[in-house]
């Protein structure tokens, strides 16, 4: 089995990841060329339900392309056998079940890496596969919660607010992808494979940097949340600005800067102005900063605002929403998003890879499957069973 061109071609996944972090980090390694074998239990995974309200299938979708899709029973003692026998033929095994999970199934990483000294065997979890937090529930908004992120999202003045996408689940993923390929790396080297573990909360902390410096420059007392403005109160202007029909976001990344926007804005009497030419004396003055920059974004469209402050080199973007976004042209040029006709869900926009190989062309998005779709093709042609065989397994529940 081979997957499409990339420099994972001929490694073969099999892929146990559930929801967003596990199934993630399997769509990067699709994407580069790996064949991935999507194992699900039989009722299907877990976030397949979200198909009955509504749109809610499109995550799915989207996390699943380019992948084979198997069901399989893992507490059915044949369905053990299975999957022994898919990992003794596979490179990497992946999941994101709760730490423990796979050696209470007698599936664990020891019991596997002696099937297959070569396996690269990788666990995203919450909080690791060890210390005193371990075992504790992990989803996103909890691990936002724990991290932090909750704490420093929104404005000082109301409670907190956490980060609207999934960033603990998809930061997980994109480490767990990082340390397998890493590992992977490893194992031309020296012919073993390794365990690889992610903990969630571990891979989002490196982003609370600018937060962390506010922290710190503020002796160990907890700073309020800062809204739009920078984490760490390090910048001004920096924020999201009114224009007539929505926001702008805007920043000025020196001094030299401020002075360009000054001009642009209408008010060049206030270049070398001692309260505003430097970072610090501007950052001292932030609400009259925003209150400046305010008075001329909030004449403007979003789109006047961001053509004139771009022609004149500000860094700048419009607030843009969802449908939007979804419908970018710059985007779709570059083939990362691309309207897809799913043979379960219909017409959707999905995403490709933000991995990009110089040698190897963009995959053609391969959609998502049926629950089991491929069982013939991997338990037959990839492990030999006759179709005897996969009629009673099937029978039997546990394909």
């Amino acid at each position: 089995m081979t997957g499409t061109t990339g420099p994972l071609q001929g490694v073969v996944a099999i892929d146990l990841g559930q929801v967003y972090n596990g199934p993630y980090c399997t769509f990067l390694m699709a994407m580069a060329g790996a064949t991935v074998i999507k194992i699900e239990p039989i009722t299907g995974e877990n976030l397949r339900r979200r198909a009955e309200v509504g749109g809610a299938a499109l995550p799915f979708a989207m996390l699943n392309s380019n992948k084979r899709f198997a069901a399989l029973n893992l507490k059915a003692p044949a369905g053990k056998q299975l999957l022994r026998e898919m990992v003794a033929k596979g490179d990497v095994l992946i999941e994101n079940f709760s730490p423990g999970a796979m050696d209470r199934l007698g599936l664990g990483y020891d019991t596997l890496k002696a099937i297959n000294p070569r396996l690269i065997y990788a666990s995203g979890s919450g909080y690791g596969l060890s210390g005193p937090m371990k075992n504790y529930p992990a989803m996103d908004i909890t691990v936002q919660a724990m991290s932090g992120v909750m704490s420093i999202n929104g404005f000082a003045d109301r409670p907190p607010v956490k980060a609207g996408p999934a960033l603990a689940d998809f930061l997980g993923g994109v480490h767990l992808y990082a340390g397998l390929v890493s590992a992977l790396y490893a194992r031309e080297r020296t012919g073993v494979g390794q365990r690889v573990e992610v903990a969630m909360m571990e891979a989002v902390y490196p982003t609370l940097a600018s937060n962390l410096g506010l922290h710190y420059g503020s002796k160990g007392v907890v700073p309020p949340r800062t809204g739009n403005r920078h984490g760490g109160m390090a910048e001004a202007p920096y924020n999201a600005y009114p224009t007539a029909d929505g926001f702008i976001a805007v920043l000025c990344a020196s001094d030299a800067k401020w002075d360009v926007l000054v001009d642009v804005i209408g008010r060049g009497d206030l270049k070398g102005d001692a309260r505003y030419s430097t970072l610090k004396e501007r950052v001292a003055r932030i609400d009259q900063v925003d209150a400046l920059v305010s008075g001329f974004t909030s004449g403007l469209t979003k789109q006047e605002a961001f053509s004139k402050l771009m022609s004149a080199g500000i860094t700048c973007a419009p607030v843009r929403d969802l449908d939007e976004v979804v419908n970018d042209a710059h985007m779709r040029e570059r083939g990362a998003l691309e309207l897809v006709h799913h043979p379960i869900y219909g017409d959707m926009v999905l995403p490709r890879s933000p991995l990009r190989f110089s040698d190897a062309p963009l995959p053609a998005i391969e959609p998502s499957g049926d629950i089991g779709r491929d069982n013939a093709a991997i338990y037959g042609d990839w492990l030999g069973k006759s179709s005897d065989e996969l009629e009673r397994l099937h029978s039997e529940g546990v394909i």
